[in-house]
């Protein structure tokens, strides 16, 4: 039998390395990175067809608008251009003089986008609003089902998910846009119901335990729920990369947070919220 517990604090030092180094690396590149959706602005797509520099695209764009850039290479021929919301006739200029430029088709537009500042300001409190409201109920619920302190244990283990997700993307600097937001929510359901799957089995065992220690319980009901919650979590898994792996542009922005998020949430469920409630519960005892 695994003992989880007696490396509860190796786990937490983990997570905790994670985040800092997220912080670090939010200083450093200036903040998370987030899309249009959240920043406003415009966005030009478009396939170059050719080798190209990101300097030479960035020019073109300054001299056509009066506007510096943000250049981003995807691949080798395709570029993604982000700049501050202009008209659409601006807009329309700077495609023409990049075709100009490169002597390339209609075609070679692939998406040109303007958002204003108001609706992703509006998109991001509303996110943010749904977020809370999410983890509010979440945590009324458990605590009717079991008990406040098994509550609190659940919404710091989801809190910690979408943290670390939040490092995670803050390190690699992985864009994040609205269909984030769809991700997260879908990520802290899923953890949610592993979370409860453990800690339904401890409460269960505890009924015919009374007298071994809660520790013990829960790490005999951990290990009891263990097979189920990898083969449930390699289920999923599956089915997601291979929407990441087949799925066009927006499909794998979708999948990549809940690939990540369920690798984090299983391992949250296991190796931080149970301990949690552990230590809540001795501190109970003790008192």
């Amino acid at each position: 039998m695994i003992n989880f517990l007696k490396g509860k604090n190796v786990y937490f030092i983990i997570s905790c390395a994670i985040i800092v180094a997220g912080l670090v690396a939010a200083l450093v590149f200036g903040g998370l990175h987030f899309g249009l959706d959240f920043m406003g602005g415009t966005e030009i797509r478009m396939n170059i067809g050719q080798s190209f520099e990101n300097n030479d695209i960035a020019a073109i764009v300054s001299e056509t608008v009066g506007k510096q850039p943000s250049i981003q290479k995807s691949g080798d021929t395709e570029v993604s251009i982000k700049l501050e919301e202009i008209e659409t006739e601006q807009r329309d200029a700077v495609v023409e003089a990049i075709k100009a430029k490169y002597n390339l088709s209609d075609n070679a537009l692939l998406e040109a986008t303007n958002v204003s500042a108001s609706a992703s300001t509006k998109l991001l409190t509303d996110a943010l609003k749904a977020i809370g409201i999410a983890v509010i109920f979440m945590l009324l619920y458990i605590t009717v089902r079991f008990d406040f302190k098994s509550g609190l244990a659940a919404i710091i283990g989801l809190l910690h998910n979408v943290i670390l997700l939040l490092a995670i993307y803050a390190i690699f600097q992985i864009q994040i846009n609205s269909t984030f937001i769809a991700a997260v929510l879908t990520i802290v359901g899923y953890s949610i119901n592993n979370t409860i799957i453990i800690f339904d089995k401890i409460r269960e065992n505890r009924k015919t335990n009374r007298r071994i220690p809660f520790a013990e319980v829960s790490n005999t009901s951990l290990n009891q729920v263990l097979v189920r919650t990898i083969n449930a979590t390699i289920t999923t898994l599956l089915t997601i990369l291979v929407l990441y792996i087949i799925g066009i542009k927006s499909i794998r922005e979708f999948s990549l947070p809940i690939i990540i998020g369920i690798l984090i949430g299983t391992y949250s469920s296991i190796c931080i919220s149970t301990p949690i409630w552990v230590l809540l519960g001795d501190k109970k005892r003790r008192k």
